[in-house]
């Protein structure tokens, strides 16, 4: 549960962060939800990889 609560909050930080600094290039900002999806879905096939190892 806490490991869940900790991809949601990194998740949150990560798309805050990738939308700021897509408006400061000018850049069109992708959509929160997009961007906390793409994270996710990165975090747990890499936590796979690592248990597959």
């Amino acid at each position: 549960m806490q490991a869940l609560l900790a991809l949601i909050v990194t998740g949150l930080l990560i798309a805050f962060c990738v939308r700021w600094v897509a408006a400061r290039l000018k850049l069109r900002s992708p959509t929160r939800m997009a961007v906390i999806t793409v994270f996710a879905l990165v975090a747990l096939a890499l936590f796979g990889h690592q248990l597959g190892s």
